[in-house]
């Protein structure tokens, strides 16, 4: 057994991510990306994200553009919207938005037939204004923007990582086809928290916490 090493707590994250650095294989990053892959290994403690995290060209610099401009983020779940650090956000002009919780688009996903997720999708891109979409649960979210996307609609980013088994590697394959600004974690993995964490990532990068 490893011996128990005291850190102070101001240094506990620094630690942590020295660590992660030093157990890293993957190359040709840019600072933008290892910053957002270092914080979701931090987060999930899973070193498999450093196969799984994709990035479409330019994407953190397209997310760290749309943060500056004050850009809303939407959320597929009040987890995620409780994850992302308000502070740095609201400073920035920005607002986390989560359409699921209400009551008039749960009573249209009944009508319809769909998610609530997916309905959620539909009313964020009815806004029409640029908007990131933070997906961690709901592959329902994704399959609802692919369809938008088709229809014309243009996310100005997607954070595409929802975790399972039903539709989620389908769903993140079929933004990466749509060629939209997006970070995606393929594969089965993901959730809530890891959005929550990509998003905190781009935030930290272009505000003081």
């Amino acid at each position: 057994m490893n011996e128990i090493e005291l850190v102070p707590p101001e240094k506990i994250e620094e630690k942590s991510f020295s660590i992660i650095r030093e157990n890293l294989t993957r190359t040709g990053l840019t600072d933008g990306q290892m910053q957002v892959l270092l914080r979701v290994i931090h987060t999930t403690a899973d070193f498999d994200y450093e196969k799984n995290l994709v990035f479409s060209e330019g994407a953190v610099e397209t997310a760290r553009k749309l943060l500056l401009q004050g850009t809303d983020i939407v959320t597929d779940t009040a987890m995620a919207a409780a994850g992302i650090h308000k502070r740095s956000l609201t400073r920035l002009g920005g607002k986390v938005l989560n359409f699921m919780q209400e009551a008039d688009v749960a009573r249209e996903a009944k009508d319809r037939g769909l998610t609530r997720s997916w309905v959620s999708m539909e009313r964020a891109a009815a806004l029409s204004r640029p908007l990131i979409f933070a997906v961690g649960n709901a592959p329902t979210a994704l399959l609802s923007l692919a369809d938008l996307m088709d229809r014309g609609y243009h996310p100005a980013l997607i954070i595409a990582v929802p975790v399972g088994f039903v539709n989620a590697q389908q769903s993140k394959e079929l933004i990466l086809q749509r060629k939209a600004p997006c970070i995606v974690a393929r594969g089965k993995k993901g959730g809530s928290n890891v959005a929550a964490a990509i998003v905190n990532a781009l935030l930290y990068q272009v505000t003081e916490r």
